[in-house]
């Protein structure tokens, strides 16, 4: 693998799906089905990536910030500087204390067709992830170095650049791919 470069196996940015972080959360879900519907690839994309004004990445919008977003009272447990990378669970708490607090905080306290209903409408950039140093890797980067961040960062993908600029997205699963090939 050490001759294989991180843009051998990345997916292009045209490629993948994408979002204006102005629009609102039905019209993400909408691309990400239609990419998901459209898309041949081995592994469905999960997440819809967030452009500015220019068309920059500026953030993720994945399964999981999706449902997330659905019952506000979630950024409670965020950390700013790494937005809900970490899970309560692994600290050590069993699911009878994270139960407790879906009581104790009122979590869930709607309909799920009410929340989603309020959460359609929420804007992509109040919702999106947006990724960490960590999750960014150069084009021209060795497989493993892509690999190195994957296990240490607990990362599903990694935004490829050339220069500052997201050219494409390294997922975790092709890699998997790979690895699966070659053993064969």
């Amino acid at each position: 693998m050490k001759a294989k470069k991180v843009t051998d196996f990345m997916i292009p940015l045209s490629d993948y799906a994408t979002i204006s972080q102005e629009a609102t959360l039905a019209q993400a879900i909408k691309a990400l089905k239609t990419s998901r519907e459209e898309s041949d690839l081995n592994h469905k994309h999960r997440a819809v990536l967030a452009l500015d004004a220019n068309d920059n990445v500026v953030g993720k919008l994945s399964m999981r910030d999706v449902l997330k977003s659905l019952e506000p009272k979630y950024r409670q447990f965020e950390h700013k500087e790494d937005a809900g990378s970490i899970g309560l669970s692994r600290f050590g708490f069993n699911m009878e204390f994270l139960s407790s607090l879906v009581d104790k905080l009122e979590l869930w306290d709607e309909s799920m067709e009410e929340l989603v209903k309020k959460a359609s409408r929420r804007r992509v950039k109040e919702i999106m992830y947006t990724p960490s140093k960590g999750e960014y890797v150069p084009h021209d980067a060795p497989m493993a170095e892509a690999v190195h961040q994957f296990i240490l960062g607990c990362h599903q993908s990694l935004l490829v650049l050339d220069g500052d600029v997201v050219i494409g997205v390294l997922r975790l699963a092709d890699i998997f791919d790979l690895v699966c090939d070659l053993v064969e």
